[in-house]
């Protein structure tokens, strides 16, 4: 009998709250990403701010722009500049898809969280289209209803 795999550990770092109220996602993949030394170990230390990061496929790579990894404060001549632009690790036929999105107007890679996974550090990724200010409304205006609904039926159930 084969042995049951062992649930993946993942430690998520860093999310990107904002990109779910700014965006509808269509698809995520997960990528590895190119860091330095000293990046890794600040990033361990949860030094991440992905805010408005996003990404970007040229000449069959993927980029990643604006995430701000904070300087490793033991770090001090091998520090890198924390606004580099970072190389994310895909295959060529994700990266190829990830193109095709990019392509269609409206459509955008964006950073949702960077975790640690077996070791690895990792980006989950999403292909989202942005949502206009009346779409942000009536989110807005959904959740507030389930909120709503949840404490009635509390006060209900008591």
């Amino acid at each position: 009998m084969p042995e049951a795999k062992k649930q993946d550990d993942i430690k998520v770092i860093a999310t990107n709250r904002k990109a779910y109220h700014d965006y509808f996602i269509e698809e995520t993949i997960e990528a590895g990403i190119e860091l330095k030394g000293t990046e890794v170990k600040s990033v361990r230390l949860g030094h991440v701010n992905l805010k408005d990061s996003f990404a970007r496929v040229e000449n069959g790579e993927v980029f990643l722009y604006n995430m701000h990894i904070s300087p490793y404060e033991k770090g001090n001549i091998f520090n890198v500049d924390p606004m580099r632009d970072r190389k994310l690790l895909l295959h060529k036929h994700e990266i190829n898809r990830l193109a095709g999105y990019v392509q269609q107007k409206g459509y955008t890679l964006i950073p949702l969280k960077i975790y640690i996974k077996r070791g690895k550090i990792k980006v989950e990724l999403a292909v989202a289209k942005g949502k206009k200010l009346y779409d942000k409304r009536e989110a807005i205006a959904k959740r507030d209803a389930e909120l709503e609904i949840k404490k009635k039926m509390k006060e209900y159930l008591r």
